[in-house]
């Protein structure tokens, strides 16, 4: 057997390799190997490339510099319910809101398109199901399964206001409980979290099963009184009704421990309320009303009327979801 490649080197000195037809080849490393046969590889010649020290180095720094440059694994992105929202959410955190498309067809489908690579990523997605609830709902299913088919890492759908959770329980027979199905319906989709802000009942969170954060607006509100300046003596809480008196207790401890006073309500259909009596004493005190969200008012209006009847001198009605809608009849106004 003869070998394939052979030495050879021209007139000015430079090495060449010569293969079998004759075609010379430079070789600017001048390694020599003697090879004494051919050699056969099913997968093609091994070869093993040749850094110097300067190389390796100008890699690591290269390898450094793209680290640095990369973008961050966090995404933060904004359903068309309260853009304004996740824009000072996005501003806080120091970042910007990912870009996405959604858009809504003739006959009323949600579109959804990410506009840029989540692959790997952790996912916020702030979607409150705010009205019109049910559009803002499906739009935020779409987006999580968008994400979900996107590769990325976790995926946390951020519902500030999660209006289904006031169905969380049957109070009479053949109702629904559309929070355990809402919830359904997000854990389905793909979401691997729930972020959430005063839920209406703390139930709600064994809904899910995935884990879910439920923060709270006391601090923000508690700022607010402060700042009133109001004597802690002249203080008592007020439930608006029985099912917040847990809120509004936890509510006083911060308030300095004050007293506690529970409206007792009568309700007798939905969005309709009346107002029987008050347990406790308000009078020539300042009234803090506490719940977790209005929506037609009817409650903190016929409230805030029996407060004053019981001789409170000021109150105030501090509420986390101000929804603030009016009925009449079969319509729904905003005001």
């Amino acid at each position: 057997m003869t070998s394939l490649l052979h030495f050879s080197t021209s007139p000015t000195g430079l090495s060449f390799l010569r293969n079998k037809t004759g075609f010379r080849i430079p070789f600017q490393h001048r390694v020599r190997c003697n090879v004494a046969e051919s050699l056969k590889f099913e997968n093609g010649k091994p070869c093993t490339p040749m850094f110097s020290n300067n190389d390796v180095l100008a890699s690591k720094s290269h390898l450094d510099i793209s680290s640095n440059t990369n973008d961050t694994r966090l995404r933060i992105f904004s359903g068309t319910a309260n853009p304004a929202l996740s824009q000072e959410i996005a501003c806080y955190m120091g970042l910007e809101l990912g870009k996405i498309k959604i858009k809504r067809f003739a006959d009323g489908e949600i579109y959804v398109q990410l506009q840029e690579s989540v692959r790997g990523c952790d996912v916020f997605l702030v979607q409150p199901t705010c009205p019109p609830a049910n559009e803002n709902l499906m739009e935020l299913l779409i987006m999580i399964d968008a994400c979900r088919r996107a590769s990325a890492k976790n995926i946390t759908a951020v519902i500030p206001y999660f209006g289904y959770a006031r169905a969380d329980r049957k109070t009479q027979g053949r109702e629904s409980i559309a929070a355990k199905l809402v919830a359904n319906l997000i854990t389905e989709a793909g979401a691997n979290r729930v972020l959430a802000c005063d839920l209406h009942s703390g139930q709600s969170m064994g809904y899910f099963d995935i884990p879910v954060d439920h923060v709270y607006g006391q601090p923000v509100i508690l700022d607010y009184l402060a700042s009133k300046t109001i004597c802690s003596d002249d203080l008592v809480v007020v439930s608006p009704d029985v099912g917040g008196v847990a809120r509004a207790r936890a509510f006083a401890k911060k308030l300095s421990d004050a007293p506690l006073a529970i409206v007792d309500k009568r309700r007798h259909g939905h969005n309709v309320a009346e107002v029987m009596n008050l347990i406790g004493d308000v009078r020539g005190k300042v009234a803090v009303m506490v719940d977790d969200m209005i929506d037609t008012a009817g409650t903190i209006a016929k409230g805030a009327a029996l407060l004053h009847q019981e001789g409170a001198r000021e109150v105030y009605a501090c509420t986390t979801h101000a929804v603030f809608r009016m009925i009449y009849g079969s319509d729904i106004e905003e005001i």
